[in-house]
């Protein structure tokens, strides 16, 4: 379980395959306080650590998070980290589990005074799930969305405001169209939406 607040920018320092892809990532984390089987959200994905040195870990990523997931998992890509939530801690994002429900694509961004406007297109499947001051993840950051517009086909667009220290603090600082995402709907969406398809089976 996470919050959606990144607490670092980790970097894929090397790769292995070995059935699954084996990643070893750079963190700024005091590697010492972290166990082994521990859970640590990678650009919102809920990835277990195998291994682990003084400045780095290791994850291993299936064939099915890989083609689920957006971005390149490829040496040298910066990652959004955020170790799990611990009893006690301030949940200070919205409750996020670290599981990818969709991609989306940035169509738009444009300054708008401090902050950033970032528009973003999510596929027919999750438009449902994605309300006007609802909560969230985008790559593993915990965000509130401003307003929703359903397109054609049934897909939606939707936008967000970045303010600076979002950008600062994230791998968010080179935003632009066309740059994939993963997309985490807010949980209480989603049990509400498995709800009303079981309410119409009935």
């Amino acid at each position: 379980m996470f919050t959606g607040i990144i607490t670092d920018i980790g970097r894929i320092t090397g790769i292995e395959h070995r059935g699954d892809l084996r990643l070893r990532i750079g963190t700024a984390y005091e590697t010492a306080s972290i166990d082994l089987g521990a859970s640590i959200a990678c650009s919102g994905v809920c990835l277990t650590v195998v291994d682990k040195g003084a400045d780095w870990f290791a994850v291993e990523v299936s064939a099915e998070t890989l083609s689920r997931t957006a971005g390149e998992w490829s040496e040298g890509t910066s990652l959004n980290l955020e170790r799990a939530l611990r009893v006690g801690d301030e949940l200070g994002g919205h409750i996020v589990t670290g599981h990818v429900d969709g991609v989306g694509t940035i169509v738009e961004v444009t300054p708008e005074g401090d902050s950033t406007r970032v528009v973003v297109e999510a596929p027919a499947a999750l438009a449902p799930y994605i309300a006007a001051k609802g909560s969230i993840a985008l790559d593993g950051i915990s965000l509130t969305v401003n307003e929703v517009s359903d397109l054609p086909g049934g897909g939606v667009r939707f936008g967000l405001n970045i303010i600076p220290h979002t950008q600062q603090m994230t791998t968010w600082g080179d935003l632009a169209p066309g740059r994939q995402l993963n997309i985490e709907i807010d949980v209480l969406a989603r049990y509400l939406g498995r709800m009303e398809q079981l309410r119409h089976v009935v």
